[in-house]
C-alpha cells in the first residue's frame, strides 16, 4: 500500500469544509430542548457531582463526565453548555473519520462520500446533540485510528503519530469501554506483519511491519502501556471522592465493581435491542417526544433507512474485494466493523441500545463508500447508482430532520405516524 500512496489528491480541505458544515447544523437551536432528556439525566448529574468531589455514576469511566463538568464550570449551567462538548466531538470525530478513511484507502472520492455517508447516517448528528459519553468515544476513538493509519502510510512520522494514537486511544476507552475492540486490533496487525516479516527478530526488528522503522517494542509502549497510562490518569478525581474514593492502586477491584454496578441493570427498556436488530436498522430509540419549548417536538434514533440498508450490501462487496481482490482498505473496514459489532454479539450485558451501533454505522458507511465509488468509476448504465445513492443519503436525511432536531411538529400527534415507517420503530 505503501508504495502506490501519494498525498498529492489529498481532500482535507474538504473535509474540513464537511466537518464544519456539519458542525453548524448540529450546534443551530443545540439548546432545544431546555432541559434534560433521556441519558442527559444520568450524565448530566455525573457532572455536576464531579464538581462537587461527591461519587455518582461510578459504572462508567471518567473522561466524557469530566469534559461535560468542565463545560459547567467555564460556561455556566444549562442546556447549551452541557451539549457544546458533544457537538464539537460530533464535527471533530466527523473530520477524524476522514482522515482515517483517507490514509487507509489512499482515495480521495471515497473519502468525501463517506464523510457524506456518515454526516447523513442520522446516529452521528443524534450523538452529537446530547450530553451522552458516546460521541467522546467516538472522536477520540477515530482519532487514534487516524493517527495509526497515518503512522502506516507516512513511516517517517510513524514515532509520534504512534505516540498521538495512544493518548488518544487512552482518551477514548476512558470515554467509553465499548471502543476496545477496535483500538485493540492495530495492536494485533502490527504483531501480525512483524511475525512475517521479520521472523524471530519480530520483538526489536524495525524494518517490515506495519510502520516500518518502528519496532514492535516500542509499538507496544506507544499502542499499549501508554493508552493504559492516560486511562488510569482519567480517574484521578475519582480518587479524591469524597465518600468513597476510588484506591488507585487497585485498578482490578475498583473495574470489578464497574462492572457489577454495570450488570445490576436488568430491569426490562421498552427500547432495548440487540446487535442484529441494529444491522436491520430495525429497533428505535425515543429520545425525545412530548410538548416542550412551545410546541411538540420528538427525537427519535434509528439509522438513515437506505444507507443502512446499502450498506449491507457494501460490506458484502467490501468482503468479496477484500477476499478476491485483495483490496486492503476494504478488508480494513470489515474488520473494523466486524469487531465492533462482534463486541456487542457476544457480550452479556443484559441491557443493550441501538446507540451502541454509532461506531460499527460509521465502518459500514466506509464500506458502502468503497463500493459506491467502485461505480463511479463505471462508464454504463450503472454509474448513476452512485450519485445517485448520495442524494437520496441527502433527502432522507431532510425528509427526517424535524423528528431528529426536536423541531416543531406541527400536526401534533399524527406526526408520530407520519414518520413510523416501520411498527418496530414506536
Amino acid at each position: 500500500m505503501g508504495a502506490r500512496f501519494t498525498t498529492d489528491k489529498d481532500p482535507w480541505d474538504w473535509c474540513a469544509v464537511m466537518a464544519a458544515a456539519f458542525l453548524a447544523l448540529a450546534w443551530w437551536r443545540l439548546n432545544i430542548p431546555s432541559k434534560i432528556y433521556f441519558d442527559e439525566v444520568h450524565y448530566v448529574a455525573a457532572a455536576r457531582s464531579l464538581l462537587q468531589g461527591l461519587r455518582v455514576n461510578a459504572e462508567h469511566p471518567m473522561v466524557g463526565k469530566e469534559i461535560i463538568a468542565a463545560a459547567i464550570r467555564w460556561l455556566g449551567d444549562s442546556p447549551l453548555h452541557w451539549r457544546i462538548p458533544s457537538a464539537i466531538a460530533g464535527g471533530l470525530g466527523l473530520y477524524a473519520f476522514s482522515r482515517l478513511v483517507w490514509f487507509v484507502s489512499g482515495n480521495g472520492r471515497a473519502t468525501l462520500i463517506a464523510t457524506f455517508l456518515v454526516a447523513t447516517d442520522f446516529s452521528w448528528f443524534i450523538q452529537s446533540r446530547i450530553a451522552m459519553l458516546d460521541m467522546f468515544m467516538a472522536c477520540f476513538g477515530m482519532i487514534a485510528l487516524w493517527q495509526v493509519a497515518a503512522a502506516a502510510r507516512l513511516p517517517r512520522q510513524g514515532h509520534w503519530r504512534l505516540a498521538l494514537a495512544g493518548v488518544f486511544s487512552g482518551l477514548a476507552l476512558g470515554a467509553k469501554w465499548s471502543i476496545a475492540p477496535a483500538l485493540v486490533l492495530p495492536g494485533l496487525v502490527f504483531l501480525a506483519l512483524k511475525l512475517r516479516d521479520c521472523g524471530a527478530r519480530f520483538l526489536t526488528a524495525r524494518a517490515g511491519g506495519l510502520v516500518p522503522g518502528v519496532s514492535l517494542t516500542e509499538a507496544g509502549l506507544w499502542l499499549g502501556l501508554l493508552p493504559l497510562a492516560v486511562y488510569w490518569l482519567s480517574f484521578w478525581p475519582a480518587f479524591y471522592w469524597s465518600p468513597n474514593p476510588v484506591n488507585p492502586w487497585d485498578p482490578i477491584g475498583w473495574h470489578q465493581e464497574m462492572l457489577r454496578l454495570q450488570d445490576s441493570v436488568v430491569k426490562l427498556h421498552p427500547y432495548r435491542s440487540r446487535w442484529y436488530q441494529w444491522m436491520a436498522d430495525w429497533r428505535a430509540v425515543w429520545y425525545l417526544y412530548q410538548p416542550i419549548d412551545g410546541a411538540q417536538r420528538g427525537i427519535v434514533l434509528i439509522g438513515n433507512p437506505f444507507t443502512m440498508i446499502a450498506g449491507l450490501a457494501g460490506l458484502g462487496w467490501a468482503l468479496w474485494a477484500g477476499v478476491m481482490r485483495r483490496r486492503s482498505d476494504a478488508l480494513v473496514f470489515v474488520l473494523l466493523y466486524a469487531v465492533m459489532l462482534g463486541f456487542w454479539a457476544i457480550n452479556n450485558k443484559p441491557i443493550q441500545f441501538y446507540y451502541h451501533y454509532l461506531m460499527p454505522a460509521a465502518f459500514l458507511m466506509a464500506c458502502l463508500a468503497l463500493a459506491l465509488d467502485e461505480l463511479w468509476k463505471r462508464q454504463d448504465r450503472w454509474r448513476w447508482i452512485a450519485p445517485g445513492s448520495l442524494a437520496l443519503s441527502a433527502a432522507i436525511f431532510a425528509w427526517f430532520f424535524p423528528i431528529i432536531a426536536a423541531w416543531p411538529l406541527c400536526c401534533g400527534r399524527p406526526s408520530f405516524q407520519f414518520w413510523m415507517w416501520l411498527p418496530s420503530w414506536r
